[in-house]
């Protein structure tokens, strides 16, 4: 069940006896369980018939023990076992989930990773209630998410400043939810958001980030990059380098793959949906940096990135004595003359 529609059957209390919310984003797994515990019981029914408990610190019998409990004064009890990836028998369980009790409502959350599906408490689960696996978004589909979550609290937003947003602030849609709703705080109802805004209640400059700096990259704009490299030399924590090789590495990838696709003939239609984009414009920056760069060049420039990534990641023997920024501007400058050649 897909998470619009299992949060549906959540509100409109169809209940099953236990649920599996497992995978690498945490986010989902947090709505729902937040959406149970809301639409389960009323509030003057938790005192009695809500169970919390945390991995770490709990025995599989102990949970046991609480779901088989009755109900009191209420239609049914909730347990819910938080950070069930760090119960030591949590498979254990798998008995239990075979026959459970129907007035309980048991919530498994296992965050940051999969539940192994071999075992007999996933197929017992799978038989008798509800799994959910949180995938992961992929970076190119964090924009429209962005415009998603906005659109549904009555507030617009620029293509540029939802793909600005994205790339500064990663794939983690808690972090991501936790940045919108303080900004949403400062906007009237309706606002459309610009790269204006982003810049002055985020934090994140519109001229200087770097979704700038890969264009500049891309687009052989030696002085612009130059003065990018400047500004997060100046403000190292708007721009860890880590954080830089991973996102020159999504953009030089789309690059990639739009050569192949070139190559194919495919349609641009077909194109944009492969790489995700949803507006003309930002493929018209990736054919201009495809036309900078030969497949060969983009191999030199892949190897230069994770020869920088690790880097900064203190391997290698060229480390000493280089900060940060400095290691930035070395492989700014190596890049940009892998390609066809830089203009000013």
């Amino acid at each position: 069940m897909d998470f619009p529609a299992l949060l549906k059957s959540i509100k409109a209390k169809d209940f099953k006896p236990v649920y599996l919310l497992h995978g690498e984003e945490p986010y989902f797994i947090d709505q729902l369980e937040e959406a149970i515990e809301r639409h389960a019981l009323a509030e003057h029914e938790r005192a009695f018939n809500q169970t919390i408990a945390y991995g770490k610190d709990t025995e599989y019998l102990q949970i046991v023990d609480a779901a088989r409990r009755f109900p009191m004064m209420a239609e049914r009890q909730l347990v819910i076992l938080r950070e069930a990836q760090d119960m030591r028998d949590l498979k254990e369980l798998a008995a239990y989930v075979d026959k459970p009790a129907p007035t309980t409502v048991l919530v498994i959350s296992h965050k940051h990773k999969k539940l192994n599906g071999n075992l007999t408490l996933f197929k017992n689960i799978r038989k008798n209630g509800v799994v959910f696996e949180s995938k992961a978004l992929y970076d190119n589909k964090v924009p429209a998410w962005i415009t998603h979550y906005l659109k549904d609290r009555k507030y617009g937003i620029k293509p540029e400043a939802s793909t600005l947003l994205a790339e500064y602030l990663g794939t983690s849609l808690g972090k991501i939810t936790n940045e919108l709703d303080k900004l949403m705080l400062n906007l009237a109802k309706g606002t459309e958001v610009t790269t204006e805004i982003v810049e002055e209640q985020v934090g994140i400059s519109k001229d200087y980030n770097v979704f700038e700096l890969q264009r500049a990259i891309g687009h052989g704009e030696s002085t612009k990059a130059a003065r990018i490299l400047h500004y997060f030399r100046a403000n190292p924590k708007a721009a860890p380098l880590p954080m830089v090789t991973g996102s020159l590495y999504n953009y030089f990838s789309k690059v990639f793959l739009l050569k192949e696709l070139h190559a194919k003939r495919e349609s641009r239609q077909a194109i944009m949906s492969a790489l995700g984009l949803r507006f003309d414009f930002f493929l018209a920056d990736y054919e201009r940096t495809a036309r900078q760069y030969t497949l060969n060049d983009l191999y030199t420039v892949f190897a230069l990135l994770r020869e920088y990534d690790l880097k900064s990641k203190g391997v290698g023997s060229n480390l000493a004595g280089k900060e940060e920024g400095e290691l930035m501007k070395e492989l700014v400058w190596r890049m940009m003359h892998v390609g066809a050649g830089v203009t000013q």
